[in-house]
């Protein structure tokens, strides 16, 4: 009886130990999926170009611990040290509720740029980087800015289809094609990082470049909302790889992991867009050294930014 008993129990324990070790194999397997698309990831992003370095950039003391801003700036530089940024936008993040506001400033906006003079909003960055374009903003708008986050188009694309690899799914107004690098028909239809990226970059219509800075955040939304599906969790390790890879950013890679993994808690939550200018706050004008550029209300402009930027509790 007593055999039989001791029998048992040594059947529990070999049955204990091949568990757990099932579970350990489970986890070094997983831990090896994990660090081999992460580099997979990098290795995609350098391919082209060498690892991004962090980027020094004097950002603002966080003034909420809650509300982070992030200067979002995308250059188009084909291989050249200076390059003018074609989009800028702050997205500002409430870490509590997961919610995001997003404010794309025009390129074209008559600016005055400390140390120089009045050029285009864009010629901050082409002049002395994130921080002058940084100051710039500041000095204009008195909004706080606590990072800094530059990509390339030409990784941006890398990026989506990375993050989405089924496409991200938007409404194409109509036929697009002009000075893309690809064709789109009008209707609703998921686009690959190239197609997204020419979609974001369109401004042959009506709406001219207010109707691109419109579909770059469509663009970002309509991503965020693909890379939070259940389906895409499993591309995050190399989706991370790529983002470290290709994106420059006083951001460290650690800090970047979590605010990835906290961007994406929040499920289907929506984002909220401004453009500045706001309407009927701006008017087209010549300068004779920059060409067409936009002239703003500033009161308005600052009055709509500061009541837009303010989180419900």
């Amino acid at each position: 009886m007593e055999n039989t008993r001791q029998r048992k129990k040594k059947k529990k324990l070999r049955k204990g130990r091949i568990f757990f070790l099932l579970i350990l194999i489970a986890l070094i397997a997983g831990a090896g999926y994990v660090y081999t698309e992460y580099k997979s990831g990098i290795k995609m992003a350098e391919a082209d170009a060498p690892a991004k370095p962090t980027l020094k950039f004097d950002g603002d003391p966080q003034s909420n611990k809650d509300i982070e801003n992030i200067l979002l700036v995308g250059v188009d530089s084909r291989g050249e040290k200076q390059s003018r940024s074609d989009t800028m936008m702050l997205v500002s993040w409430n870490k509590d509720t997961n919610d995001i506001k997003m404010v794309s400033f025009m390129r074209d906006i008559f600016a005055d740029i400390p140390g120089y003079k009045q050029y285009k909003l864009n010629t901050a960055y082409y002049l002395d980087g994130a921080d002058l374009l940084k100051a710039t903003l500041k000095n204009m708008f008195d909004v706080e800015i606590n990072h800094v986050a530059v990509v390339d188009f030409n990784n941006f694309e890398k990026i989506v289809d990375v993050a989405a690899p089924n496409g991200v799914e938007v409404t194409v107004p109509h036929d697009m094609s002009k000075n893309i690098g690809v064709h789109l028909k009008k209707g609703t239809q998921k686009l690959n990082g190239k197609e997204l990226l020419g979609f974001s970059r369109f401004r042959y219509d009506a709406e001219g470049d207010f109707g691109r800075v419109k579909r770059q955040q469509q663009a970002l939304e309509a991503l965020k909302k693909e890379v939070i599906k259940p389906s895409n969790v499993k591309n995050y390790p190399k989706l991370l790889g790529t983002l470290q890879g290709s994106v420059q950013s006083d951001i460290n890679k650690d800090d970047q992991l979590k605010m990835l993994l906290g961007a994406v808690k929040g499920g289907g939550v929506s984002i909220e867009k401004l453009t500045i200018p706001v309407e009927n706050s701006y008017s087209f004008i010549r300068d004779p050294e920059s060409g067409s550029v936009i002239q703003i209300d500033l009161e308005k402009n600052l009055k709509a930014l500061n009541d837009f930027l303010v989180f419900e509790k």
